[in-house]
């Protein structure tokens, strides 16, 4: 049964001069319980205006976003969401932060201690309990935000180029992290990036969005076995028949989206 079902949703906000701007139209497709679906496209094309229909931040101007069979009136419960830029509080501690979504829904203080230590752990960082954001790295704060996400065990999980101001070797650390805390949960997973061999490596399938205004281009399924180690899994020939077949599919929209914005600049 489909947790996530988008049924020919458009978004459109007030433009320049209060001309209405249509961000994507009619977008159709589902998510199931314990699938890991990327998204892909060109910049600006609205991956993120997408995830921000399934959360319930933005209503669709028309056509229907439901999550578990009912129809998105605010932020479902069971929804966790990582963005691009980590949400970790700079006056409190790793364990503070972590616990901080479970105060936020009611726990007792105590208790939203024990869990959060429980996912400090399963990301790393048990050594790094009592420290404070500026005395993390960049990686460290991923791990922190990803727990901040997974402490709430969420049953759909929203993240949005999570991993994209990392280095090209912490990357890959953070991505194999990702897959070994989700397997298994159950967990369904919208993941926005701009890198294709991300989506590929981590997703089951991959849905591409055509430049702005967006729709749906294609959705490819990929046939990878799990698990997986990102690493090795780009080197193998089936990862590299789904990048050729679904980068023949991108590409044209990245460059429709290179002209549209060297016309607007000219």
């Amino acid at each position: 049964m489909s947790v996530i079902a988008l049924r020919n949703a458009t978004k459109r906000f007030l433009g320049t001069g209060g001309a209405p701007h249509t961000a994507v139209r009619d977008l159709t497709f589902t998510v199931n319980a314990g699938e890991f679906v990327a998204v892909v496209g060109p910049t600006g094309c609205g991956k993120s205006t997408t995830l921000s229909l399934i959360s319930g931040l933005e209503p669709p101007s028309s056509g229907e976003v439901d999550v578990d069979g009912a129809p998105v009136r605010g932020i479902p419960d069971g929804v966790g969401y990582m963005f691009q830029a980590d949400a970790v509080l700079p006056w409190r501690s790793v364990v503070d932060n972590v616990a901080a979504g479970p105060r936020y829904r009611g726990v007792a203080k105590d208790e939203a201690r024990e869990r959060a230590m429980v996912w400090v752990e399963r990301v790393g960082l048990s050594g790094f309990a009592k420290y404070y954001p500026h005395q993390l790295s960049g990686g460290m704060r991923k791990r922190v935000a990803l727990a901040q996400t997974l402490v709430t065990e969420p049953r759909i999980l929203l993240m949005d180029e999570p991993f994209s101001a990392l280095d090209v070797q912490t990357r890959a650390l953070m991505q194999d992290e990702l897959l070994r805390l989700w397997q298994g949960t159950g967990a369904a997973v919208v993941f926005v990036t701009h890198d294709l061999e991300e989506a590929i490596a981590l997703s089951d399938r991959v849905v591409v969005m055509t430049s702005s205004p967006a729709t749906i281009k294609a959705i490819f399924d990929v046939p990878l076995p799990r698990p997986r180690n990102v690493e090795e899994i780009r080197l193998t020939p089936a990862f590299i028949e789904a990048y050729r077949e679904i980068w023949d599919s991108l590409r044209e929209e990245v460059a429709r989206s290179r002209e549209e914005a060297m016309r607007r600049a000219s």
